[in-house]
């Protein structure tokens, strides 16, 4: 799943409208869905994204032996 599909996703069990996620983030929908397209997000603006429907992004890579960094 794509980093686009799953903000899409965030918005549907957060019950409200990407351009309403837009709103949130202070930016036009226009702007957003470019951003999606690209799928060009930063770890930053995914932060903001989950704070914005007042939830948390993780980020961490897993090795082969199952270890998390």
């Amino acid at each position: 799943m794509t980093i686009s599909e799953q903000i899409k996703v965030l918005c549907v069990r957060s019950d409200i409208s990407v351009a309403e996620l837009a709103r949130r983030l202070g930016t036009t929908p226009q702007n957003l869905s470019g951003k999606m397209k690209r799928e060009s997000f930063t770890v930053a603006e995914l932060e903001n994204i989950a704070k914005a429907v007042n939830s948390s992004f993780e980020r961490k890579f897993v090795l082969e032996n199952g270890e998390k960094i």
